[in-house]
């Protein structure tokens, strides 16, 4: 029982240390020969990636992290800071004005859908697809585009525990072709569904996709919420239990974009991915894991991280759904 709110809420922890770097080595091992996927070659920085890029890390609620192959390579955190900044705006302004501002129903479309933001009623959609990113991104506060982007980077810098630095170069590179991000900005300015000039929400928003991370800064961001909003590292509170609540539900419903219902039949976790390669996926209470790895597939996830998110989430024990048969005590 929470002795804060006086509710009962899931919890539980991950199988032991020991446990937990086998399973970790295993996945990484297993998965890391799979030669499927292709990198993102629409914004031409993400396209030099190297294609055998893989690591994987495990991050519990106590600060444990558990890291193999390539987690401590940098890359730009895309779409995986789609929750997070979700989480910012939602603590900041509470759970049900964001819901009405900003849609949290799953589209079913592609994350850069035009016809979500037409065919919704009220022009709403959800964070974590680009449309509804962008409407995040301009309920954060400031006045002007370097108090909002300010804003942004040290609010997701105190979910990783440390500075977050930008990527000048993706930045850039995402600037010059990102035209499909600014029709879309326009069209929800055109409907009322954007809280700030279209033009700087996008651009704020292109640098926030541009921050660098690894997979342990994913984990660690990922087990934030999975903490009720405490860092692991530095025990600070970042955001509120209730938000995190809020946030995980849009992640399990519209994390994986239209694969969504594909991920959480076969993960059975809230997750989030993006066209780097990485993915975030979290287990309530316990923590969270993260994969990088930049080959996607067709719905621009990473085909390495699904697979051994997958993996980890069987062996682990920590798929939501799973449960086991109640003894028959009559016996």
């Amino acid at each position: 029982m929470s002795q804060d709110e006086n509710v009962f809420v899931s919890t539980g922890t991950l199988p032991s240390r020991e446990a937990v770097r086998a399973l970790v080595e295993t996945a990484h091992e297993r998965f890391r020969g799979i030669g499927e996927g292709k990198l993102a070659d629409y914004i031409p920085a993400l396209a030099e990636a190297d294609a055998a890029w893989f690591g994987i890390c495990v991050a519990d609620t106590n600060g444990d992290a558990f890291a193999v192959g390539d987690a401590e390579q940098t890359f730009s955190i895309q779409s995986v800071s789609k929750p997070f900044v979700f989480a910012l705006v939602c603590d900041r302004l509470g759970a049900q004005q964001v819901a009405s501002r900003l849609g949290v129903d799953a589209t079913g479309l592609a994350f850069n859908s035009v016809m979500a933001v037409e065919l919704r009623p009220g022009h709403t959609s959800n964070p974590l697809v680009n449309s509804g990113a962008i409407a995040t991104t301009s309920l954060v506060p400031g006045a002007n585009v370097p108090e909002r982007w300010e804003n942004v980077r040290e609010g997701l810098s105190r979910f990783a525990g440390r500075r977050l630095e930008l990527d000048r170069r993706v930045y850039e590179s995402e600037a010059a072709h990102n035209a499909r991000n600014s029709g879309i900005a326009h069209l929800l300015h055109g409907y009322g569904r954007v809280y700030c000039d279209p033009d700087e929400a996008t651009d704020v928003y292109t640098r926030q996709c541009s921050l660098l991370v690894s997979a342990r800064d994913l984990a660690i961001m990922g087990a934030t919420l999975a903490g009720g909003g405490v860092n692991p590292l530095t025990r600070q509170r970042i955001v509120s239990a209730e938000t995190c609540r809020r946030v995980l539900a849009v992640m399990a419903t519209a994390g994986l974009y239209e694969r969504s219902g594909d991920w959480l039949y076969d993960v059975g976790l809230p997750g989030k991915s993006g066209v780097s390669g990485g993915i975030v996926t979290v287990a309530p209470g316990k923590g969270a894991l993260a994969t990088f790895s930049p080959p996607l597939d067709d719905a621009g996830n990473s085909v390495r991280g699904r697979l051994a998110t997958r993996f980890l989430s069987e062996r682990a024990g920590l798929n939501l759904f799973a449960s086991a048969p109640t003894p028959d005590k009559s016996r």
